[in-house]
């Protein structure tokens, strides 16, 4: 499994969570200060989110201070399905109803145990396929 985790800076959340993701057996790919670079939330949200898009990862995990910026960036490219997430309920119902494919999380209120909860949650969860009408609505272009 491929997992691409951008942040607008590196924090010992963006550290837990890449060590968590490595012990998961995850190949981790950094964007961002996580990588050493320089980039602001709306470039490391959009990088992300083009990542799982084009399919060079499986999945996404993205921080901001408050989560609402990369995850609105992330949103803005098609085929990415970014949701802002405090606890495991929230992960377990965005991938199971919504299918998201990149999570996002807070730098301020997100504490290493609740992204580790969270990535449990978002790592056994499957999309509900009572669901898929609805997710391909959310995939259709807009005219």
């Amino acid at each position: 499994m491929r997992v691409v985790l951008g942040s607008d800076e590196r924090t010992p959340l963006t550290d837990a969570v890449a060590a968590d993701l490595e012990a998961r057996g995850a190949q981790v790919v950094l964007v961002g200060p996580p990588a050493g670079g320089d980039e602001q939330w709306a470039e490391v949200g959009r990088r992300v989110a083009e990542t799982v898009a084009r399919g060079d990862a499986d999945t996404g995990v993205l921080f901001c201070w408050t989560g609402t910026g990369t995850s609105i960036a992330a949103n803005k490219v098609p085929g990415a399905r970014a949701a802002l997430c405090t606890d495991a309920g929230t992960a377990e119902g965005a991938r199971k109803w919504n299918d998201a494919n990149v999570l996002v999380m807070s730098l301020r209120l997100a504490s290493p145990q609740v992204a580790h909860e969270m990535l449990d949650a978002w790592f056994t969860t499957e999309p509900d396929p009572s669901e898929a009408e609805n997710i391909a609505r959310i995939e259709a272009p807009r005219a």
